[in-house]
C-alpha cells in the first residue's frame, strides 16, 4: 500500500543524501580544469574520433561545474555572505553561465575565464568563517 502512495512521486536529487557539511570550490575548479585541458588536447589533435570524444567529455565536465557551483550557492553560502560580499550573486551567475558557455564553445579563452570566476568564488569562500569547518583544500 505504501508503494502506491509514492507511485507518481518525482525523485529528488541532492548533493548528497544528508546535510554532510563538506563543501569546497575545488570540486568546481577540478572540473573546470578538466574542461580546459580537454580543449587543449582537442586543439592539438587531428583525429576526428578523439576530437569528438573530447567534446563530449568537456561538455560533461562543464555540466559538473554548474552542479558544484549551484550546490555552493544554494547550500553553503547564507544570506549574510551575500550581504558581506555584494558581488557574490553575480559571480555565481557568471560561473554557471560561464560553464554553459564552455559547453557551447571550443575556445580555450572561455574555459580560462570560467576558471578565473571560480577562483574569485573560492577567494570569498575561504574568507568566510564557515569554510574553516567545511572546506577540504584551503589555500596554501
Amino acid at each position: 500500500m505504501l508503494h502506491r502512495l509514492f507511485n507518481n512521486a518525482t525523485p529528488a536529487h541532492a548533493h548528497c543524501d544528508l546535510y554532510c557539511g563538506v563543501y569546497d570550490p575545488a570540486q568546481a575548479k577540478i572540473e573546470a580544469l578538466s574542461c580546459l585541458k580537454t580543449l587543449q588536447k582537442f586543439h592539438d589533435s587531428d583525429d576526428e574520433h578523439f576530437r569528438t570524444r573530447a567534446i563530449l567529455i568537456k561538455e560533461q565536465r562543464a555540466e559538473e561545474v554548474k552542479h558544484h557551483l549551484m550546490v555552493l550557492w544554494a547550500d553553503f553560502f547564507a544570506k549574510e555572505h551575500f550581504e558581506q560580499f555584494p558581488n557574490l550573486h553575480q559571480l555565481f551567475w557568471d560561473g554557471v553561465h560561464g560553464a554553459g558557455d564552455v559547453k557551447k564553445s571550443t575556445d580555450i579563452a572561455v574555459a580560462e575565464k570560467l576558471l578565473k570566476t571560480i577562483d574569485e568564488i573560492a577567494d570569498i569562500f575561504w574568507q568566510t568563517e564557515k569554510a574553516k569547518g567545511m572546506g577540504v583544500y584551503p589555500p596554501a
